[in-house]
């Protein structure tokens, strides 16, 4: 915590770090709980809302913190009612996340990047390459920002790190900002309930393991030899696939929990039945389950998504492997919201007005 710094953004504080900020400022412990709370479950925004604190206290916070907030995001409506919140930050950056309504969840899919440097051939984030990291408090914000188009009887059950750009890329963010999320007197969302995607960054792996976080774990595998995954994701060819999969079984997976293996699904490329039997010996042993994603078309893409026959028949061959494999059903595509389709880009559709409830 930038202590000797003022003002400071509460949204980039921990709840510990907020009790030792107003520690220096003279105030009791207990009053930290009491900001934390306005700040991350209330959703406050100035310090007038704070009407238990001391008139003096919130005049110092007024005076030494700030409460940060995204721009009000441009919100774009798909057919299958997903919803695209896209925000033009005040350096030019845009970024953007998904609400994807299913039928007994609601997911919030993060970013955390604006861009992306991981160069994923089949994904659009990656043409413009990375613009920069996103802070602690615009990671988090954007959970406060989804919750404001909430109908009254909705809540967030889900949280992806599955947006523009790759997360332990942007590590100490990614890490701070998942500490808030879940911490008692944070958000308070439970670790069970969200799930990090990496592209496989394998020191960070091993690092972000050690954390104790408790969070769900994916792994962008797409490919079932490193000949197809360095022509995929140029990250292979310094962490190739046997690199990577001995980070998975070294990574420290809690009881009953298992890795997400995501495989996105070329036409020609990557989806042939014998690229099916090479993936199933790749991950014979792990605790793990395949997420099969078709690919999800974009202008200018060299790919075709396969036909259902063969994202089934891909399918079938994990299954009878003894291995759990599912399908993921694309949301948003009509809005370039879908896996691989976020990007900084013109030509989008005409944006519903941002405060519409989802409904």
């Amino acid at each position: 915590m930038p202590s000797n710094r003022y003002p400071i953004d509460l949204k980039e504080l921990t709840p510990p770090e907020i009790q030792s900020c107003l520690m220096e400022m003279g105030a009791e412990g207990y009053r930290a709980r009491q900001v934390a709370r306005w700040v991350f479950q209330a959703g406050a925004t100035q310090f007038a809302e704070m009407t238990d604190l001391p008139k003096a206290l919130r005049q110092t916070l007024e005076t030494r913190t700030y409460i940060s907030r995204l721009p009000c995001p441009e919100v774009y409506a798909a057919s299958d009612g997903t919803r695209k919140l896209r925000y033009q930050l005040g350096d030019g950056a845009v970024i953007e996340s998904v609400l994807i309504r299913e039928p007994t969840r609601l997911t919030l899919c993060l970013s955390t990047q604006a861009g992306c440097r991981i160069g994923c051939a089949f994904c659009l984030t990656a043409k413009g390459g990375l613009r920069r990291h996103l802070r602690v408090a615009e990671i988090v914000d954007q959970i406060f920002q989804a919750r404001a188009l909430l109908g009254a009887d909705e809540r967030l059950t889900n949280l992806v790190f599955m947006g523009m750009g790759e997360p332990l890329d942007n590590y100490t963010n990614t890490v701070k900002a998942l500490r808030i999320i879940t911490h008692p007197e944070g958000i308070g969302f439970s670790p069970r309930r969200i799930t990090v995607s990496t592209s496989g960054l394998v020191p960070a792996l091993r690092k972000f393991g050690a954390e104790g976080l408790r969070v769900n774990l994916a792994v962008s595998l797409n490919a079932p030899n490193d000949a197809i995954r360095t022509q995929l994701m140029p990250i292979n060819k310094k962490w190739p696939i046997a690199e990577l999969l001995a980070a998975c079984k070294a990574y420290p997976l809690p009881p009953s929990r298992r890795i997400t293996f995501e495989y996105v699904l070329l036409e020609g490329v990557n989806d042939h039945p014998t690229h099916a039997e090479q993936v199933a010996r790749l991950l014979s042993g792990l605790r793990c389950k395949v997420n099969l994603i078709p690919f999800n078309d974009f202008p200018g893409a060299a790919f075709r998504r396969p036909s259902p026959e063969a994202v089934q028949r891909f399918q079938a061959i994990l299954l009878s492997h003894y291995l759990t494999a599912t399908v993921r059903e694309s949301r948003g595509r009509d809005i370039g919201a879908a896996c691989g389709q976020l990007a900084e880009r013109p030509g989008l559709p005409i944006p519903l007005d941002s405060a519409s409830p989802i409904g």
